[in-house]
C-alpha cells in the first residue's frame, strides 16, 4: 500500500503542471449487505479511511483512483430478524481496496471560473478487493480459514463542493456489487468440505458499502480540454 502512495504522489507532481489534479482523503464508515448481521443496507458502525486521487479531465468527467482500507463487522445482534437474532453468528476484519474509474458531474467543473463549485456526481470503474475468508467451524462460529481478493463494480453517489480555491469537500455513498456470497461466511469456497456449510441466500452475492466524505487539494495550471 505504502508503494502504491508514493506512486501516485509522484505521478500527481510530475504531471502537476499539464492539467489539473486532485489529491486527498476519505474518510467514512463501511457495512456489508449479505447473510450475517444487520440488514439495513446504509450502516455507520465501522471505519473506512483511504486515499483519492483524481484528474479532471474535462469540465464534466474526472478520472480517479481511490484505496481504501475498512474495518468490516457484521453481528446477527444488531438486525431486526428474529432467526438472525437467535442464530448469534458474527465477523470482524479489514478488508482493502484499490479502485479506477470516471467520476461523472451533473453539472460543469470550472475550478478556475473564479466562482464557488457545487454538483451532484456519479462514479463507477472497477474494483478489486482483498479480505479474509470465514466458514462454520464444529461449534457453529464463523472461523477464517484464509484470504483472498476478488472484484467488485462501484456504484457511486456524491455531492461536492469547493471550500476554497485550492481545497474541495465531497461527502458521498457507494455500493459495491461484489462477485462472490462470502464476504460473510455463509458461502465458503476452495473446498467440497464446504458445500455443507453453506446458509442464507445462495442466489445473491453480496455488497459492501462505503459512505464518508473527501478532502482533497487542486493543483496544476488551468487545463486544456481541447484534446479529449
Amino acid at each position: 500500500m505504502r508503494l502504491v502512495f508514493l506512486f501516485i504522489v509522484f505521478f500527481s507532481f510530475a504531471f502537476a503542471k499539464a492539467q489539473t489534479y486532485e489529491l486527498g482523503i476519505f474518510a467514512g464508515t463501511s457495512n456489508v449487505v449479505g447473510d450475517v448481521g444487520s440488514t439495513q443496507y446504509i450502516q455507520f458502525n465501522d471505519v473506512a479511511i483511504g486515499g483519492v486521487f483524481k484528474w479532471n479531465r474535462s469540465p464534466r468527467h474526472s478520472f480517479r483512483a481511490t484505496i481504501i482500507s475498512a474495518n468490516m463487522v457484521g453481528d446477527d445482534n444488531d438486525s431486526d430478524d428474529i432467526s438472525r437474532d437467535l442464530r448469534g453468528l458474527n465477523y470482524d476484519y479489514t478488508m482493502l481496496e484499490a479502485s479506477v474509474g470516471i467520476e461523472y458531474t451533473f453539472w460543469d467543473w470550472e475550478l478556475y471560473s473564479g466562482r464557488p463549485q457545487f454538483t451532484p456526481y456519479l462514479y463507477t470503474g472497477l474494483t478489486a478487493f482483498h479480505y479474509e475468508l470465514f466458514a462454520l467451524n464444529n461449534t457453529n462460529e464463523l472461523e477464517e480459514y484464509g484470504e483472498t481478493t476478488d472484484i467488485a463494480v462501484p456504484i457511486i453517489f456524491g455531492v461536492k463542493m469547493s471550500l476554497t480555491p485550492k481545497l474541495i469537500l465531497a461527502a458521498e455513498i457507494g455500493a459495491r456489487y461484489t462477485f462472490t456470497d462470502n464476504l460473510d461466511g455463509s458461502s465458503p469456497v476452495r473446498s467440497k468440505d464446504f458445500d455443507n456449510l453453506k446458509f442464507g441466500n445462495l442466489n445473491n452475492n453480496d455488497w459492501y458499502v462505503f459512505s464518508g466524505v473527501t478532502l482533497t487539494y487542486t493543483f496544476g495550471r488551468k487545463p486544456c480540454y481541447c484534446n479529449f
